[in-house]
């Protein structure tokens, strides 16, 4: 049974990965639902769940099929995308290649392949209690006025908390889409050179 501060921070997490999503369609080109399309590359940003007191989420990408034809090089470029994602921060939990057959009008199907990434982060990590009382101080000596109130929170401290988790999981999000962007860049240029 989920707690209520899961409840909370998975609907604060929801705002954070949807902002994102939003920031992302206007910088590049807009798609149906949370994806967007950058570089030939179509991405998207699924919605958090909670799960065991961790917000999990997925991010993933479409293979470019029109610059990788043989499914030897398809899984030549998942493997190096996987390489440089094992690296560094943010770590995804589980690095997939998912086939998907579309079919639309139920006349014609479509095959694409995606790198699909899964992602997980403990309730506890998305927000700091030494950073939300330093907030809270600010807040309530009126050097601060940047915190909305929350609906949620019955207390300024715990509607910085929520805006810590927003925040926190939308830096998580953009540093996980910015690692994969630059993979499939990274990957795709030197399949050109």
């Amino acid at each position: 049974m989920p707690t209520l501060k899961g409840l909370l921070f998975n609907q604060y997490a929801t705002e954070g990965l949807s902002a994102l999503v939003e920031e992302m369609q206007s910088k590049y080109s807009a798609k149906k639902g949370r994806r967007f399309n950058h570089d030939n590359v179509t991405y998207e940003i699924s919605r958090p769940v909670l799960k065991d007191n961790t917000i999990e989420f997925e991010i993933s990408s479409k293979i470019p099929e029109d610059e990788i034809k043989t499914p030897k090089e398809m899984q030549s470029y998942f493997t190096q995308i996987k390489k440089v994602l094992e690296k560094g921060k943010n770590k995804p939990v589980s690095i997939e290649m998912e086939n998907i057959v579309w079919d639309s009008r139920k006349d014609t199907e479509k095959k694409r392949d995606y790198v699909k990434l899964q992602y997980q982060c403990p309730l506890d990590d998305l927000f700091d209690n030494d950073v939300v009382s330093k907030q809270h101080e600010k807040v309530m000596s009126g050097k601060d006025d940047s915190i909305p109130d929350s609906p949620s929170a019955f207390t300024k401290a715990g509607s910085i908390v929520l805006a810590n988790v927003r925040e926190s999981m939308l830096q998580f999000g953009k540093g996980s889409l910015v690692k994969l962007m630059d993979a499939n860049k990274q990957i795709k240029s030197s399949l050109k050179g």
